[in-house]
């Protein structure tokens, strides 16, 4: 009997503490002043690689290197991130010691697949979403709304509440959003650091979120 009670004590003191880490980790917002920000940017397959990349149009060369995660059958996105990194040299020389690199992880849910199988493919693509943002560490995690940023942005929280390193995460409800939040948003509004909406009915119904107006 006794040994049950130290387990069970064992198991809420664990509990409590993993609780405040949680809380300090989504209470400390304040990214300090640096020189760069290394940036981890989840695409997805169609619009939201579209609409990621005409975020990142007006970020300074400041926010280096950018790490790029898509879909392992994302042959599309891979296409257009390089042409959009290429213009990018283009346009402004000084760009060309920038660096970026793509990383692939399996999709946490393909089109049509089932919610039941849905839940064992999002298991074993955050699995593999740990040690690579482990690996890679980034400042800031900015995303869109596709399924793959969510196994994504759960390990990156998962960063801070183990102490390794606070990231902030920071989600744009996409453009086709005007009244409800997609499902990917509904999981992360409570996660991530900032969570911007570009329609006004979003904000009315979500009065934590941040309203910018249209950004892309």
């Amino acid at each position: 009997m006794a040994s049950v009670l130290i387990l069970v004590a064992a198991g809420a003191a664990v509990a409590a503490l993993l609780a405040l880490r949680l809380w300090v980790v989504l209470h400390s917002r304040v990214l300090g002043p640096r020189q760069s920000c290394s940036l981890l940017v989840v695409a997805g397959s169609g619009g939201h690689t579209t609409e990621i990349l005409r975020l990142l149009e007006n970020l300074s060369n400041a926010y280096s290197p950018r790490h790029y995660i898509i879909a392992d059958t994302d042959e599309m996105s891979a296409h257009k991130i390089n042409s959009f990194e290429q213009n990018r040299a283009d346009r402004d020389p000084t760009t060309m010691l920038s660096e970026y690199y793509i990383h692939r992880i399996p999709r946490s849910r393909e089109v049509q697949q089932s919610w039941l199988s849905t839940v064992l493919t999002t298991l074993y693509s955050m699995w593999l979403s740990f040690p690579l943002t482990h690996r890679v560490k980034p400042d800031l995690v900015l995303c869109n709304g596709p399924g793959t940023c969510v196994p994504i942005c759960i390990s990156a929280l998962l960063l801070g509440i183990l102490g390794i390193k606070k990231v902030i995460i920071v989600y744009v409800e996409s453009i086709c959003r005007v009244e409800h939040l997609s499902l990917s948003g509904k999981i992360l509004f409570h996660l991530s650091d900032y969570f911007i909406v570009q329609w006004p009915a979003l904000k009315e119904k979500y009065p934590k979120s941040v309203y910018l107006g249209r950004i892309v």
